[in-house]
């Protein structure tokens, strides 16, 4: 009798398991390749059909000079005019113009220029207007229905006054119950339920509230249709809403909840210029329009040439020293950096941003930056790829692009708190500045996350490149991290000496604001406006090249009108004054000064104090977050360190003499983001490693984590200095600063990550801890405790392995 088999079992192979594996990774690259696809689509659609606006140092724009006038009750002085100021650019940003320059001119006068407005005669309009805005109670009809065309103040009847209604019947009203300062905000709606079409609804403030209800509260103590249950609401001595109050509201309740609604036959236009003028507050005196003209660029094309050359020279440098280091996937990092380019520009053009030079060589820096993300995903691929026995390149990619996703989000994530609070609270160049910051860091995350990522993947996963491994450039781990794990130095033995050695460098630095003194530009302090008439025609670039021979190098020279020269400089002394007329004369033959008047500065105060209240909450919000994220102490080190860089950078500026400009402070902002950006990437390592081995001496930890980052900070700083080294050495005067300031930044920002913020993060430890770091090092410390394990991959030998499956 024979036995029966029992059925064979078969198990799966290893190539049958890694199937379903094999097919979900081909499926996530066809998701992502589909996304990188379609932002690429839509970003050559936009750069294609919409221009980016050009600021005034590139192309010119509109000039509009406005008088203020006296009234009975306010004289048009000069501080009356500095209030102006603020509420236009308030309206001006409103608007939707980015980068305006707004400077007094003299006791009495506003020189607004504007960069590519499209319809100047509305800008013109709405800075015009006074937007005097009031509510009345309705005593009833006019007795004088005449009077009410000169809208007629009967002063003896307690500042009544006449005016007609929308359809044209005219109301006595009484005095003002509220005015514009009583409105907190204003926003232009559509009732597509209601059928009230374009509206303008209108927030009071508290107290302003209350007086709301109690004039709605009186006005519906009248019977219905009586003109005394009417509330009028006038704009500049016209009535532009008076409603009845509705049946519902009891007498002497009013409407509460402290805000209401204007309505009216209203497009969308208008009820978006109405709100602006009602949010952006009444000009406190009222201004009229002097004059209205077209003006050249502040910068001539032969600066403009040398800038954009510089810009093109850094690139081609940064991404030939990509490709050096990372090969292949340097020249696909370097092709995603071109698409970050595009995306970014794209985006500049669709929020209708307005590029200025300072902008494009900050535009060009961010592509030098964006070499970042890529540079930690490439860092941590070789990690990976040399821990590992039978490495594959695209396991060894997947694993970098997983361990390198936290340093890339948590550093980007505080970038764009700064971004957010700077657009939201500060106003004018610093506001633009946030959005500008704000798109180059969304557009890098997609250029490192998705484009670099499918395209890295894709080639990994050919055949070519499977039997090459060593032209990937992620199969060794690079001569940086070599010397480093053969000479392994614990750099964090005495802290304290580190932090010594930041406090001389940061007490040197910092005493020339005290010695020399801050040189603030013109932006800042004002100075003198001349504009002349000449014989014959001044080319501006000429003009500019005859001002700095003649000492006034920072002159700003446009021409404006038709033919005339404006000439901008810092306050001048009657003898100086001369010599620029005389530089002048010597281009234009017979030259007769059109104007000549003192003017303020186009940073205002209020300007500054938001940009200084911006900064600080931008600071705190990063110092919380990052306390969430990783600890207290790693958020106060990181602060910390950025002060160091940001005192720095000033007080070298106040030794060598330098311009505190508009132009230094968008370096400036530039700078605080590159400084948190390194320490953030350096404390997400030290949290990974606490996380592996809980027991290990922080400062053990804290120094493997340097030598594990040092590599991507030597090649983040080599692309942002290739760069920046191309601005100074090629570009004109006007960016030499710019580029200096940052070069600055960028040396001292990747010193005080290692040297300051995670020395200042050990001794803030060991204090938490209640006793001192021990001192440890290379088997000669002292005490009893054993020094951590380094974090260390080290791969199986120092030549190249052939890659398997």
């Amino acid at each position: 009798m024979k036995r029966s088999r029992p059925p064979s079992r078969t198990r799966p192979s290893a190539r049958t398991g890694s199937r379903p594996r094999s097919r979900s990774r081909s499926r996530s690259l066809n998701v992502r390749a589909l996304v990188a696809l379609a932002v690429m689509a839509a970003s050559v659609a936009i750069a294609l059909t919409m221009p980016v606006r050009l600021g005034l140092d590139l192309r010119g724009g509109t000039q509009i000079v406005l008088e203020t006038k006296s009234t009975d009750t306010t004289k048009a002085d000069r501080e009356a005019t500095d209030r102006t100021v603020e509420v236009l650019r308030g309206r001006i940003d409103a608007l939707g113009v980015a980068e305006p320059t707004i400077v007094r001119s003299g006791e009495n006068r506003v020189v607004v220029e504007l960069p590519g407005v499209q319809d100047p005669k509305q800008a013109a309009d709405v800075l015009g207007r006074t937007a005097q805005l009031t509510v009345h109670s309705v005593l009833g009809p006019a007795e004088n229905p005449a009077d009410a065309a000169e809208g007629k103040t009967e002063a003896a009847k307690d500042g009544e006054r006449v005016l007609p209604d929308e359809s044209g019947q005219s109301l006595r009203l009484k005095d003002a119950t509220l005015t514009g300062q009583d409105v907190k905000g204003a926003d232009a709606r559509f009732d597509q339920q209601g059928g009230a079409g374009w509206h303008v609804t209108v927030d009071f403030k508290d107290s302003g509230g209350d007086r709301w209800a109690q004039v709605t509260g009186e006005a519906a103590c009248h019977p219905a249709g009586d003109p005394q249950r009417r509330v009028a609401i006038v704009l500049d001595n016209k009535i532009i809403s008076s409603p009845q109050v509705d049946p519902s509201v009891a007498c002497g309740a009013g409407i509460t909840g402290g805000s209401t609604q204007i309505t009216g036959s209203f497009d969308d236009a208008e009820a978006r210029e109405l709100a602006l003028l009602v949010k952006g507050g009444a000009l406190p005196v009222p201004v009229e329009t002097i004059e209205q003209r077209t003006i050249g660029a502040t910068l001539g094309d032969e600066a403009i040439n040398a800038g954009a050359w510089a810009a093109v020279i850094g690139t081609a440098l940064t991404a030939l020293f990509i490709i050096v280091v990372y090969r292949l996937m340097g020249a696909l990092a370097t092709v995603a950096l071109l698409c970050y380019g595009l995306i970014s520009y794209a985006a500049l053009a669709a929020v209708g941003a307005t590029l200025t030079l300072p902008g494009l060589a900050g535009f060009v820096l961010a592509i030098g930056m964006a070499v970042d993300a890529n540079v930690l995903v490439f860092e941590r691929a070789r990690e990976e790829q040399a821990a590992r026995t039978r490495p594959s390149t695209r396991s060894a990619l997947t694993a970098g692009f997983r361990s390198a996703f936290s340093a890339i989000a948590d550093s980007n994530i505080t970038t764009l708190i700064a971004a957010a609070l700077l657009f939201f609270l500060a106003s004018g160049p610093v506001k633009g500045f946030g959005v500008t910051l704000g798109i180059g860091v969304l557009a890098s995350m997609v250029s490192a996350l998705v484009i670099t990522r499918v395209l890295a993947e894709f080639a990994a996963s050919r055949p070519a490149v499977f039997r090459r491994p060593r032209i990937t450039g992620i199969s060794s781990t690079g001569p940086v991290r070599d010397a480093l794990l053969r000479r392994n130095p614990f750099l964090m033995r005495r802290p304290r000496r580190w932090l010594a050695a930041s406090l001389v460098v940061l007490v040197v630095a910092g005493s020339g604001i005290l010695v020399r003194g801050l040189n603030f530009g013109i932006e800042f302090t004002g100075g003198r406006l001349i504009e002349y008439s000449t014989a014959t025609q001044v080319d501006p670039e000429r003009a500019r090249d005859a001002l700095a021979d003649a000492g006034f190098p920072r002159a700003v020279v446009q021409s404006s009108g038709d033919g005339d020269l404006t000439v901008r400089t810092e306050e001048l002394t009657d003898a100086e004054a001369a010599t620029v007329t005389k530089a002048v004369a010597e281009l234009g033959g017979e030259t007769e000064k059109v104007r000549d008047e003192l003017i303020g500065p186009s940073l205002g105060e209020e300007l500054r104090r938001d940009a200084l209240i911006a900064l600080g909450l931008a600071l705190a919000a990063q110092l919380a977050y990052l306390a969430a994220r990783f600890r207290l102490l790693f958020g106060t080190a990181a602060v910390g360190a950025l002060a160091h860089d940001v005192v720095i950078l000033v007080g070298v500026f106040a030794w060598l003499g330098k311009p505190i400009d508009g132009v230094f402070l968008a370096a400036l902002l530039t700078v605080i983001g590159y400084s948190v950006n390194d320490s953030v990437v350096l404390f997400d390592r030290v949290r990974e490693l606490l996380g592996k081995e809980r027991k290990a001496p922080f400062d053990r930890l804290t120094n493997d984590a340097i030598l594990q980052t040092l590599p991507r900070t030597v090649n983040t700083g080599m692309g942002a200095v290739l760069i920046l080294a191309s601005l100074a050495i090629l570009a004109d005067d006007s960016l030499t600063d710019f580029a200096l300031a940052l070069l600055i930044g960028v040396v001292v920002g990747t010193y005080s990550s290692v040297f300051t913020a995670s020395p200042l993060a050990v001794e803030l430890h060991g204090r938490d801890a209640g006793t001192r770091p021990a001192r440890r090092g290379g088997g000669k410390g002292r005490g009893t405790a054993k020094p951590g394990k380094p974090d260390r991959q080290t791969p199986a030998s120092r030549t190249e392995r052939q890659e398997v499956p």
